[in-house]
């Protein structure tokens, strides 16, 4: 991380700032490093950071849509408040999109028929050796977050690889494919509608392709809206009231079916309320975070909370290059002290941390 010249690193949390300075000096024979936090105010963080945008009550359903003009409502009023999330991107925006790239991948594994639920994706992807094969559930994993960590751009190439992670068999078509996203992408469909365009499209051509429609469906939206990342928000939907007919209770509602297009204005408000209301909790929990971090002794540690804001969990066990794996453990159990992290696996070995 430190390579002779001084870095300096300056985080700002919603409702207070602080600031990071690492410095590193890798020509003497001890390596100084400084990892201090100085706050503008001493007291507490505030309950509810004020500059995180909150979704009004009479902005998301609470029933059954009747028409596609108060679901394109409910939908653009939803989405319009998370767009202002996204482009303020605040420095825990990491660990926000991989948590609900988490959640997608909970329904998805769902709609594949296999019953693995958060923890066990969790163990799937973060507990394999490294490079190792995470299994059928864990690629899953693998295929949203790597959704919400690369620019919603995808080539012929790039839909092989999902494919192959989402346990779909490969064909010929990927190259027609990339054509209509980005036809899509460029149209002037309001955005969730070219999302529900694009599911429509690979089920219609494919009818096993099912998880691949889900996620290209969030790609198209984060092109539409020109985010730099997509956020990962159709899937943890799938089996909610959203996409069942009737009055919520009936059979589950498939791309290209009657009324699909209005189930999906209201899953995107739905989603959207659920991402900015998991915002407002990551948010004060690196809050608490910030002010637990100048009691923090031990070297590495700002790799350690930069890989906290930055992804769903961390292993206890993460060694970096002035991190050994007992001082890593031992941070994350003195985060643990200060309520800072917590503990997500349940266990008392092999166990994660994440804000």
């Amino acid at each position: 991380m430190c390579d002779g010249r001084y870095a300096s690193l300056t985080i700002s949390f919603e409702g207070q700032n602080a600031c990071a300075l690492l410095a590193c000096n890798r020509g003497s024979k001890r390596t100084a490093r400084l990892l201090s936090w100085h706050m503008i105010r001493a007291s507490q963080p505030p309950a509810v950071p004020p500059a995180l945008p909150r979704l009004p009550v009479w902005a998301q359903p609470d029933g059954p849509v009747a028409n596609d003009v108060d679901a394109a409502f409910y939908a653009g009023a939803a989405l319009g408040s998370l767009d202002g999330l996204v482009r303020s991107e605040p420095v825990w925006v990491g660990s926000w999109r991989q948590r609900l790239a988490l959640k997608c991948a909970v329904a998805a594994v769902r709609l594949a028929g296999r019953s693995e639920e958060e923890a066990a994706l969790r163990d799937a992807w973060y507990l394999r050796p490294a490079g190792g094969d995470p299994g059928p559930a864990g690629s899953i994993l693998g295929a949203w977050r790597y959704l919400a960590s690369r620019p919603p751009a995808i080539d012929a190439g790039g839909l092989e690889q999902v494919c192959e992670w989402l346990g779909l068999r490969p064909d010929d078509s990927y190259d027609r494919l990339a054509e209509t996203i980005e036809e899509l992408a460029a149209s002037d469909k309001p955005a969730p509608l070219a999302a529900a365009a694009i599911a429509s499209h690979v089920v219609a051509g494919r009818g096993d392709a099912e998880l691949l429609a889900w996620w290209l469906a969030d790609l198209v939206l984060a092109r539409k809206l020109r985010w730099s990342l997509p956020v990962p928000l159709l899937a943890a939907q799938l089996f909610s009231p959203a996409f069942r007919s009737g009055d919520g209770r009936g059979r589950r509602i498939r791309p290209g079916e009657a009324a699909f297009e209005r189930a999906v204005y209201v899953a995107f408000a739905c989603g959207a309320g659920d991402g900015l209301r998991l915002a407002l909790d990551i948010a004060r929990r690196a809050d608490r975070l910030a002010a637990a971090t100048p009691k923090l002794r031990a070297k590495g540690a700002g790799e350690a909370i930069r890989r906290l804001l930055d992804d769903d969990a961390v292993p206890s066990s993460l060694t970096t290059r002035n991190l050994s794996r007992f001082a890593a453990r031992r941070l994350f159990e003195r985060l643990q002290t200060f309520e800072a992290v917590r503990e997500l696996s349940g266990r008392t070995s092999f166990r994660l941390y994440g804000l």
